[in-house]
């Protein structure tokens, strides 16, 4: 697990939980985010799909029920790894989407590319 926020001591409000759940055997790797997705934290998770995508895994998964806030940083990074996983032949999908999370990809239109 990886927390991520601001200032020192308990991980504040504005952190990022990612837990990645794997299986290599099938490609598959599933990241269980919770917190926010924002400018700030969208960073490591971009850095943290690119790996996936360059160590073949060709299903994403981003299970999404525990956070709390999606910016525009963070669908960047999303569409980015979705559109980067299709291009190899892979998938990158949305599970399990918290009300804020369904709530923003409605209003850019996305919740269908991306809402397994």
């Amino acid at each position: 697990m990886l927390n991520i926020g601001k200032g020192d001591g308990e991980v504040k409000e504005e952190a990022l939980e990612i837990t990645e759940e794997a299986d290599k055997d099938n490609g598959v790797v599933e990241f269980i985010l919770k917190g926010r997705v924002d400018s700030f934290s969208s960073d490591v998770l971009n850095f943290k799909l690119e790996r996936a995508l360059h160590e073949e895994y060709i299903k994403l998964i981003l299970n999404m029920s525990q956070v709390e806030y999606l910016s525009s940083a963070g669908i960047r990074v999303i569409l980015n790894t979705y559109k980067n996983a299709k291009k190899t032949g892979g998938k990158l999908g949305i599970e399990s989407p918290s009300q804020s999370v369904r709530n923003v990809l409605g209003m850019t239109a996305l919740d269908e590319l991306l809402i397994n």
